[in-house]
């Protein structure tokens, strides 16, 4: 024998009922089973909301019960042929005749017990599963409708009433030993022993189905619901959420008991004292295994589900007074159990100076008044500090049986959390092991579970939550490049990279679950004016632990916000070499701020592009070396442009070309002027522990002067070519002495200079070709002969490669 029960939204309508007939349809005649049925998917809410209009005194209930009447018509219709009707559509009305009559008692009186309340939801149950025993019956499958009322005996606490299992039990037995076919039974009712109605409450139904299995020695409970079973965390928070197969009743009534609604402790109660399994299914993915809910906790990970409550608030008691006093804790226990006021968590200092609960958010006003009242000479005397109350907070708890002496579960908890700036505000601990909470704020919710979840589920497999202001050449390289390597990032590496926010200059645009990034365009007019505090906002809120913010613009104004994005623990790789270049104190806070927070702060392709230049030098550096000069060609624009100009081109046709092929930036002036080499050497000095300022930076600008206030691009080089012949000249100088041009930057003695050299075949730099970039460290170590780092250093490709590498390597940091 089997208990099979149906919730209301697998019997929301037609359709859905089609697919639960299915499924009795499969079963029938394969196995012994009855079926308990909730209420259709709310129902039991409109009742609810009509007595509560009706006990204002409002009309207005007579539209609803007019809906209600309709669709329970309608259903009967649909599930029952015409010859076969009338006995289900007089049911039917009779009922919805009684509610009328009922609801007009409530609307004169202008009141509603919880009695008359049990009464009124009791119709639900029962109209449901008199139309579903007749369709069934319909469908040639011998069915007997079953009022709980009569079975199931409860005490007058109506509206979560206490069965009473001795004669519940033998009425259950007797029934069944009397009456042949498939029990519909309704859910969710029972009666006193005086034959009032009553309602066992929260998820009566499940508790029904229970009951029964408990009384007739059932094999196995099954539940089918809308979901796959009990999940790892809520999906609607956790979007990595996968179905536990099998849990223990003990977990998963923790779980339960912190917001997973699937199952509930009181369903539990009955099967677990029968050791009778509970199986949970989805109606609409029945070849789904499900969740296995038995004695045994099954094998796993060191915890089973992550689950969380919110709407919480935290209550502090403190102060001196409370220190080695017998009975301060049964006063402030007493009264808000006095008062009706349920605690969620209880936290208490081994000092004795603090005690600290989490509540309902509802009840906090109140559950401060009574304390305050309780202690107010103890407050007045300063012997208890004032009771604070702290609102928006949310309860997370990790639970599993496998925590039970498994050292490392709450490191491993709380470093994650700490990892992604959660801040824990108060914990708590079974003596079990069983389940570990902690308190945090609200708005922390989200992030916190998925921190968690990836800790425990996913240790070996990390997502990325990358939020891309920048989508021109390298940006769009960079999403393709993301896109091409995915795959194997996932098999290889275990890394994922969700790409959830994109902006330019105009437009921005954010994707909850990741954008496909096979088909995504740049953001554009249908999308929300680029704001960049908006998106900054926005990114926050979401709140994804392993956020990474990607800068791949030169913009001032994004560097800008650097530090607001640290703060808020959120990686940085960039190739914006704004930042790090401005001034010495902003370069030296972002370093420290970064490692503050514990965040990774990446910006390899502030330098030559994709070549592994900062890397090497920050190696250098903490290995103890000590750099003597840098000489580099650090602009690979400059150098092809010099490259090209040996070829005999005119230079204002070699700086077109170079612009053209996408080397130079969209204003070559950018490049001539030399300010770009300029940050970058700047940058390599304060890498090599050089206190160095821009001012300290000495540059020659190959920007004629006539040129530089050129109004646009076309003028700039129209312009230029006037100075075709200087540039000749420079080369042909080089040529008569076997050399050659080469836009290079020195650093030495804390002074760098940027500017043309002419290099003899000697010189390392002699041998460069097109945008190719080479950086020469002599130092301590390599003294006699410099260290070389040698590759092309322009171009989106090679620039989008190189932050595309410094994203993985975030990813794969302290995994």
């Amino acid at each position: 024998m089997k208990i099979i029960k149906f919730g209301g939204s697998s019997i929301a309508n037609y359709e859905n009922i089609q697919k639960v007939f299915s499924i009795v349809e499969q079963k029938s005649g394969k196995e012994a089973f009855a079926l308990v049925f909730s209420a259709f998917g709310g129902v039991t809410e409109q009742l609810l909301q009509c007595a509560n209009i009706a006990q204002q005194s409002e009309e207005s209930y007579h539209t609803i019960l007019q809906e209600l009447e309709k669709r329970h018509l309608e259903i009967a219709k649909k599930l029952v042929p015409v010859q076969q009707q009338s006995t289900a559509l007089t049911f039917v009305k009779v009922r919805f005749n009684e509610l009328g009559d009922l609801f007009h008692g409530i609307y004169l009186i202008k009141e509603c017990s919880n009695r008359t309340m049990d009464y009124v939801l009791s119709f639900g149950e029962r109209l449901s599963n008199f139309i579903l025993a007749a369709g069934l019956q319909a469908k040639g499958i011998s069915t007997t409708y079953v009022d709980a009322r009569d079975l199931v005996k409860t005490d007058g606490r109506f509206g979560h009433a206490k069965v009473n299992f001795k004669s519940t039990n033998k009425l259950i037995q007797s029934y069944f030993e009397k009456h042949e076919g498939i029990k519909v039974i309704t859910g969710f009712i029972g009666s006193t022993d005086k034959g009032e109605t009553t309602t066992v409450g929260r998820s009566g139904s499940d508790y029904t189905a229970s009951i029964f299995a408990a009384a007739l020695g059932a094999e196995q409970v099954e539940i089918w619901t809308d979901v796959s079973g009990v999940m790892t965390a809520d999906p609607r928070l956790v979007y990595t959420a996968f179905t536990i197969p099998q849990l223990s009743y003990n977990e998963a009534m923790e779980l339960s008991h912190f917001g997973a609604k699937v199952v509930f402790p009181a369903t539990m109660q009955p099967a677990m004292k029968e050791d009778i399994p509970i199986y949970i299914k989805n109606t609409f993915k029945p070849e789904e295994e499900g969740t296995r809910i038995s004695k045994e906790s099954g094998e796993g990970k060191i915890i089973k589900g992550i689950s969380s409550m919110d709407n919480i608030s935290i209550l502090n008691v403190q102060g001196p007074g409370l220190v080695e006093v017998v009975g301060v804790s049964q006063r402030f226990f007493g009264t808000l159990a006095n008062n009706g006021i349920n605690i969620i968590l209880i936290s208490q200092a081994s000092s004795e100076h603090s005690i600290c609960v989490a509540i309902a958010s509802k009840d906090a006003s109140r559950a401060k008044s009574v304390i305050e009242e309780e202690f107010r000479y103890e407050i007045q005397s300063g012997e208890m500090a004032e009771i604070e109350v702290v609102p928006d907070m949310a309860v997370i708890a990790v639970v599993g049986e496998n925590m039970q002496h498994n050292p490392g579960a709450s490191g491993r908890m709380f470093q994650a959390l700490g990892r992604n700036n959660v801040n824990v505000a108060a914990i708590a601990q079974g003596s079990s092991e069983l389940n570990i909470s902690a308190v945090i704020t609200q708005a922390d919710l989200q992030k916190a579970l998925n921190a968690l979840h990836e800790a425990f589920f996913l240790s070996d497999y990390k997502v990325l939550h990358v939020f891309l202001v920048g989508v021109g050449l390298i940006g769009k390289a960079l999403t393709k490049m993301i896109n091409n390597q995915l795959g194997k990032l996932q098999e290889e590496n275990m890394l994922d990279i969700q790409i959830h926010g994109m902006a330019n200059s105009r437009y921005m645009k954010f994707h909850e679950d990741g954008f496909d990034l096979a088909t995504v365009g740049p953001p554009d007019e249908n999308d929300e004016p680029m704001d960049m505090g908006k998106f900054i906002g926005t990114m926050t809120e979401m709140n994804f632990s392993n956020s990474v913010f990607v800068d791949c613009t030169a913009s001032q104004d994004v560097a800008d916000i650097y530090e607001q994005i640290l703060d808020s623990k959120v990686g940085i790789v960039t190739p914006n070499k704004k930042a790090n270049s401005g001034p010495l104190d902003t370069y030296k806070k972002l370093k420290k701020l970064a490692g503050q927070r514990g965040v990774r702060f990446f910006y390899e392709t502030n330098v030559a592009a994709g070549l592994p230049v900062i890397n090497t030098l920050q190696d250098l550096m903490l290995s103890g070396d000590h750099v003597h000069r840098i000489e580099a060609v650090l602009s690979g624009s400059m150098n092809y442009i010099f490259s090209e100009l040996e070829k005999g081109m005119p230079f204002s046709e070699v700086v077109a070309q170079a612009k053209e092929k996408g080397y130079t930036e969209p204003d070559p002036r950018d490049d001539l002027s030399g300010m770009d080499v300029a940050r970058k050497i700047l940058i390599l000095g304060r890498e090599a522990g050089q206190d160095l300022h821009f001012e300290d930076v000495d540059i020659q600008s190959m920007v004629p002067e006539d040129c530089e206030d050129a109004a646009s691009v076309p003028e700039f080089f129209e312009k230029l070519q006037k100075h075709d012949g200087h540039f000749q000249q420079l080369l042909d100088e080089a040529k008569a002495k076997g050399e050659k041009l080469r836009f290079m930057a020195t650093l030495e003695n804390g002074k760098a200079k940027v500017g043309l050299n002419s290099l003899d075949s000697e010189h390392p730099f002699y041998t460069l070709k097109g945008s190719d970039n080479m950086i020469l460290f002599t130092t301590e170590r390599y003294n006699d002969f410099p260290m070389i780092v040698r590759g092309p250093g322009a171009g989106a490709d090679v620039t989008a490669a190189g932050v595309f590498a410094d994203i993985i390597r975030l990813g794969n940091y302290s995994r």
